[in-house]
């Protein structure tokens, strides 16, 4: 077999935490059904999350495997080993021997999440075409680059002042409120880690999206700003067997079966699913006014329950209203998991019909598949940028009124029980509005697994790809 016959080899170096390893678990998987030959380059600790998926691709034919780097003597593994590292974890060590990896395979390619802040100058210094990952969808990014480009955020008089970012294909409305603190002084509105990823240096960036999702964005970030890129998602809809949907991620902290008791009981559209995802730290204040909005609704619902910010209150279970677990137990309204919870499962079933976000991207994508309308409550990083395009340009959201951005070191800004309340009733209340959300959430969650079909878009761009690596071959 000549070189360029031989499948295309691509690494895939994910970050060490759940919102972006995860995708890129699903990303180098894709690549495999696609035939290329892909490896996931980890750390001991973090392949113990997703090898039993891997060896199952392993037994139905795909050629995917996990490299565990050889780290430093001194070092155990990296910290927050949890899945729900923090951004500014330091994964240097990590850098001398991927660097031997590379020298060693030369694999065609190598996808490498940004977060990995050192990883860019590595590959390049060992001259392997390397891709980008940032987590983020097309819409997030064209807004990021247009904010840095334009900075309309310096030229209102007050943190809650509207600005509208220049250029884009809809009118799309932040306040500096929603931005980071040092982006409020001058800095750039999203950071150092969120400036645009192609240097001149990359190969381009593979997305986790699809192209009917956010048209006029995808076109935008490759045509209007020059940015070469591989749309191949939503990559959640590859898990298609319960094993799979359940072991994504961390293990799950409550029975399946009793979860899918309490789904089964309730009728079509009748649950809202609140989650925040695996880094947002809520203050107990803030907690209490979800709980009193909730009760008030008068909605069931299922309640995932992560991080709880400590400096405010060290007793972390005592925020309930005084009854609120033993009410809702009994009338059989709610179910409260503490922890890690098996979200495609749960936002999968019929009896789902909304979904309270933080609009993290993953999370944002998975909603769209599921069909549902959200109640969008963004709290930091691209999280708002994504509640725009949720709820103003699809048109499938709600926002519950979430106006600061907020660090993972600092409690959430309070936003009251009333506004729960009303957000949750507008969703799940039924009426024209939320009818109209629903079809147009059923259309976009349809366009999403053609888009992962054969033939399909995303289907077409990972071939794509593949394709282009193949012929730099003969170059």
């Amino acid at each position: 077999m000549d070189s360029n016959s031989a499948p295309v080899e691509m690494f895939f170096f994910p970050y060490v935490g759940g919102g972006h390893q995860i995708p890129m678990i699903d990303i180098a998987r894709i690549f495999a059904f696609h035939g290329a030959k892909s490896t996931i380059i980890t750390t001991p600790k973090h392949a113990l999350s997703f090898q039993n998926s891997i060896k199952r691709d392993q037994e139905s034919g795909l050629p995917i495997t996990i490299t565990t780097l050889q780290l430093p003597n001194n070092v155990d593994d990296i910290a927050n080993t949890d899945m729900s590292a923090s951004p500014r974890t330091d994964t240097s060590m990590l850098e001398g021997p991927l660097k031997s990896l590379l020298l060693e395979k030369r694999p065609d390619c190598i996808v490498h999440d940004v977060f990995h802040r050192w990883s860019a100058s590595a590959i390049n210094s060992v001259d392997i075409p390397r891709i980008v990952f940032n987590g983020n969808g097309c819409f997030a990014r064209c807004v990021q680059e247009n904010m840095g480009k334009f900075k309309p955020h310096e030229k209102v008089g007050s943190d809650y002042e509207p600005f509208v970012v220049p250029g884009l294909p809809d009118l799309v409305e932040l306040t500096r409120s929603q931005l980071p603190k040092f982006a409020r002084q001058g800095g750039h509105p999203h950071g150092k880690m969120m400036r645009k990823p192609d240097d001149g240096n990359s190969f381009g960036s593979v997305i986790n999206s699809f192209y009917e999702l956010e048209p006029a964005y995808v076109d935008y970030f490759r045509q209007d700003l020059k940015n070469r890129a591989w749309v191949v998602g939503p990559v959640s809809l590859y898990n298609r067997n319960v094993e799979d949907k359940t072991e994504r991620g961390q293990k799950t902290t409550i029975d399946g079966q009793h979860i899918l008791s309490f789904l089964n009981s309730k009728e079509s559209n009748s649950i809202l699913y609140i989650s925040f995802g695996s880094l947002a730290q809520l203050a107990p204040s803030q907690l209490l006014e979800i709980a009193h909005g909730l009760e008030a609704s008068n909605k069931p619902f299922i309640w995932v329950v992560g991080k709880i910010f400590k400096n405010e209150n060290k007793n972390e279970e005592n925020w309930f209203p005084i009854g609120f677990e033993d009410r809702i137990r009994e009338s059989k309204k709610g179910l409260i998991i503490r922890g890690w919870a098996p979200q495609l499962l749960i936002l999968e079933h019929a009896a789902v019909g909304g979904f309270m976000t933080h609009c993290g991207w993953n999370s944002t994508l998975e909603g769209v598949c599921a069909a549902v309308p959200m109640i969008t409550w963004p709290i930091t990083a691209e999280q708002f940028s994504n509640e725009k395009l949720v709820a103003d340009v699809l048109k499938i959201g709600v926002k519950v009124g979430s106006m600061e951005w907020m660090g993972s070191d600092e409690p959430w800004a309070a936003v009251g029980r009333d506004k729960v309340e009303a957000a949750v009733n507008r969703v799940m209340g039924g009426g024209e509005e939320v009818a109209e959300m629903r079809r147009r959430a059923g259309e976009l969650g349809e366009k999403a697994k053609r888009a992962v079909e054969e033939g399909g878009s995303s289907y077409m761009d990972a071939h794509a790809l593949i394709q282009e690596l193949k012929s730099r071959r003969k170059n």
